[in-house]
This record gives structure tokens, sequence and C-alpha cells, in this order.
């Protein structure tokens, strides 16, 4: 029996975490980014809020901190 021709490191890594923010269920490797990449592939190396939610969160985040983002016409 030949295990190592049939398991391979895309077997292990097919993980699904729940995102912190939205609560959905996600794959690991696809939809979290990596925040140590020095350590390889363990589960605990990748974030725990999803794609999606991590670039609404830094979208909404850079509108506020802005100079522009409460701009009003001056009142001469």
């Amino acid at each position: 029996m030949d295990l190592d021709g049939q398991i391979k490191l895309g077997h292990l890594l097919l993980v699904d975490r729940k995102c912190r923010s939205c609560g959905k269920l996600k794959n690991l490797v696809d939809e979290f980014y990596r925040t140590r990449k020095n350590r390889g592939y363990v589960a605990s190396s990748y974030s725990y809020e999803c794609k999606d939610c991590t670039k609404k969160r830094i979208i909404v985040s850079r509108i506020q901190t802005t100079i522009f983002s409460k701009w009003e016409y001056p009142d001469w």
C-alpha cells in the first residue's frame, strides 16, 4: 500500500473555519488570509476573519479616518 501517493498536502488543508465576523463556515485555505508565513501550512497560521469581512472592515476604517470624510463646504 502506497499511502504517501494517496495523501497529498491539499487533503490535509481542506478544513472549514467559522468566520468571527459574519459567522459563516468557509474553506480555510481559499477564504482566509495567512498571518504567519514562516510556520508552514498549519490551521493556526490563518486569520479568524474571512477575506470578505477583512476587506469590508478596512474600507470602512479608511473612510472614517481620512481627512475629507467629514468635509463640508466652507460657510464664508
